[in-house]
């Protein structure tokens, strides 16, 4: 079950998208379809969102979003190369008007030197626009990932804005 805050902000930006006529598409890594799962929890978010990828394995970043291999292993999955570009290949491949996606560690494993557990990068995508951002969250896996899906609530919110 969702935070009544986390609903509270899905619901918000599901307006805000819908009085401007926008149609969204996620492409999740760390968070497992936990952004498109608390936009779903509300009804009537089909007006909205148009597809959820989740993307766990360096194979669904390239196979599902098209993220370029030589990006994967040149600068790692998280990395704010793939978050841009997993948001471009979510927007291409849905045919939305705004694309966010997001990759990282969230924990307890998973951290490698001057990659440390909180790390996420998080990209969003219009046609016109790619924006990332690099962020460390505090606290356990699940405050991470919780984290994870305000920012990109967040972001979405100023690309559409």
């Amino acid at each position: 079950m969702l935070p009544q805050a986390t609903l509270e902000e899905a619901q918000a930006l599901l307006a805000l998208l819908e009085s401007r006529g926008m149609r969204l598409a996620t492409a999740e890594s760390c968070t497992g379809g936990l952004i498109a799962a608390a936009l779903t929890a509300i009804a009537g978010s089909s007006a909205v969102v148009t597809h959820g990828f989740v993307t766990y394995s360096n194979e669904a970043k390239r196979d599902v979003l098209g993220v370029p291999w030589g990006v994967l292993e040149g600068y790692g999955a998280v990395s704010d190369s793939v978050a841009r570009r997993m948001a471009e290949g979510a927007l291409a491949r849905s045919g939305a008007d705004v694309a966010v996606s997001c990759t990282g560690i969230a924990g307890p494993g998973g951290a490698t030197p001057g990659k440390p557990v909180g790390l996420v990068h998080l990209g969003v995508a219009t046609r016109g626009e790619t924006r990332a951002v690099r962020r460390v969250f505090p606290g356990d896996r699940a405050a991470v990932r919780a984290a994870t899906v305000a920012e990109a609530f967040a972001l979405v919110r100023g690309m559409a804005g």
